[in-house]
């Protein structure tokens, strides 16, 4: 009898293994036909036999596992999460053939990640990248494509555990760009190895060649960490986000920059100049923070303090044409008070007087603004509402033909609308 069981148990031992061959072999053959559909069935046989498996037969059973929920790229993103998994469980034997199936895959979500993207969807694309991050977890750029998508359609929760977790991973974004010149056009272009930049090279199509690392992106996602906290009403852990990030990095300006965009967002506009006046120490050159302390200064009712600061954006950057507007605006927001005071006159000899005094002063007003409408004008020529105010403002100097040449501008382009 011991004999005889000893037989028996050993061939019913035989049976299983044949039959876990047995399935694994239909799943393979079926991958390699693309019947995906009949090799899912074939795994959800096998998968019954799994814990009687040997290490090889399991390492082959998850590995055809994946390639039949990635179905060569067809998978739904449930599928892909399952692909992944049973990826991560091969171990020993097939080991070779996984990376290539997760390089394999990778490369094929990053495709389906840019597609999306260029439709428009924000969403598909922002989980392919994601899930192009998390078939091999290496290359963190994928994983800041998932965030900024995800910021695109507004899904803040979504974008916030992404910037979170990069955070915690120390991504900065920073690389390195092999580099040459081009010399034909005398333009930098970026190579993706140091091998085909160095063949252009020899060539004689290139010069200079280098090395040059890209800006980090830190400043970039903690901003929008502190915004995602400001539109989810959480100002504390906002202003808390960017302080830690600056006290990492004192001396990046952008920071400076991120942390003020977060106090205007709150209304802090006090601290908001203070920050965007350190920023301008940090980066004196810089004409658009000139110009957005002019802005501030311009709300806080310093006129003189706006007019410098206008003036400085406009000496750095001369075609900054919203400086030009601006300081226009500036010098006809003093009209107000003369209008109301003409209107207040009576018809004495000494308010005509006063009257006739008060009109050559707006006057004045209209001539002084006049240069700075011309300059915008003749930056951006389709600017209508400059073209507008340059037109009434010759009308009421009673200039008629500079006032019928700004009319005909503005029908032009009002019918070009």
């Amino acid at each position: 009898m011991k004999k005889q069981l000893v037989i028996a148990l050993a061939f019913s031992i035989s049976a299983f293994s044949f039959a876990q061959k047995k399935e694994l072999k239909t799943a393979e053959k079926a991958i390699k036909s693309s019947n995906y559909a009949e090799a899912k069935t074939a795994i959800s046989s096998a998968e019954s036999m799994l814990s009687a498996m040997d290490e090889k037969t399991k390492a082959k059973f998850y590995y055809l596992k994946a390639q039949a929920l990635y179905a060569n790229g067809k998978a739904s993103i449930e599928d892909v999460d399952a692909a992944i998994e049973s990826l991560d469980n091969v171990k020993g034997a097939y080991g070779a053939e996984s990376t290539a199936l997760k390089q394999t895959m990778s490369n094929g979500l990053l495709t389906s990640g840019n597609a999306a993207y260029e439709k428009k969807d924000f969403l598909g694309a922002s989980k392919y990248f994601e899930k192009a991050y998390r078939v091999n977890e290496k290359d963190t750029l994928f994983l800041y494509y998932a965030a900024a998508t995800a910021v695109n359609i507004k899904d803040y929760d979504r974008a916030l555990n992404i910037y979170e977790e990069l955070k915690e991973l120390g991504y900065t974004g920073i690389e390195e760009q092999y580099i040459a010149t081009d010399k034909s056009t005398g333009e930098i272009e970026v190579f993706q190895s140091t091998d085909m930049r160095d063949i252009s090279v020899k060539t004689g199509t290139h010069i200079k060649p280098g090395v040059r690392k890209t800006d980090s992106k830190k400043g970039e996602i903690v901003k929008n960490v502190a915004l995602i906290y400001v539109s989810n009403g959480d100002n504390e852990k906002a202003i808390e986000a960017m302080q830690d990030a600056r006290a990492e990095s004192p001396d990046d300006v952008n920071l400076v920059l991120s942390e003020a965009n977060v106090h205007f967002k709150m209304g802090n506009k006090e601290e908001f100049q203070k920050l965007l006046e350190k920023a301008t120490e940090m980066d004196p050159k810089n004409a658009e923070l000139q110009y957005n302390l002019g802005v501030i200064s311009a709300e806080a009712d310093h006129p003189e303090e706006a007019k410098a600061h206008y003036e400085k954006a406009i000496e750095l950057d001369p075609e900054y044409i919203n400086a030009y507007i601006n300081l226009s605006a500036l010098i006809l927001a003093g009209e107000q008070p003369l209008i109301e005071e003409m209107n207040g006159l009576g018809t004495s000899s000494a308010d005509n007087k006063r009257y006739d005094e008060l009109r050559e002063q707006r006057q004045g007003l209209y001539k002084n603004a006049i240069p700075y409408l011309t300059k915008a004008i003749e930056i951006a020529p389709g600017n209508i509402n400059a073209t507008k105010t340059l037109m009434n403002i010759y009308s009421i100097l009673g200039e008629t033909d500079k006032y019928k040449e700004m009319k005909e501008k503005v029908e032009t382009l009002e019918s070009a609308e």
